[in-house]
């Protein structure tokens, strides 16, 4: 998504989200301004919220794969270059 981005993870035991999160956009940021971009790259803070039941982790993998295609973005959910997951064809 061009303004946001979605992740689905697993943290392991004793692993901290917010310290997880707070690597991720380190490496990131780094990286996109490596490719030139100037200036904040992300907001602070973040919203999370727990999956609960392991039945819930095939339709939060769809519906965060789809959200390019419910954008407009692309046609297809395969289409969008950014999209990774491993439990849901294409």
């Amino acid at each position: 998504m061009p303004d946001h981005v979605h992740w689905l993870l697993q943290l392991n035991k004793g692993q901290d989200l917010s310290k997880l999160v707070a690597q991720l956009k380190a490496v990131s940021a780094k990286s996109i301004k490596q490719k030139g971009a100037i200036g904040q790259v992300w907001a602070a803070g973040f919203h999370d919220h727990a999956l609960r039941r392991d039945e819930d982790l095939l339709a939060v993998a769809c519906y965060v794969v789809a959200n390019p295609l419910r954008a407009g973005l692309v046609n297809r959910v395969g289409d969008y270059p950014f999209w990774d997951a491993v439990w849901v064809n294409n």
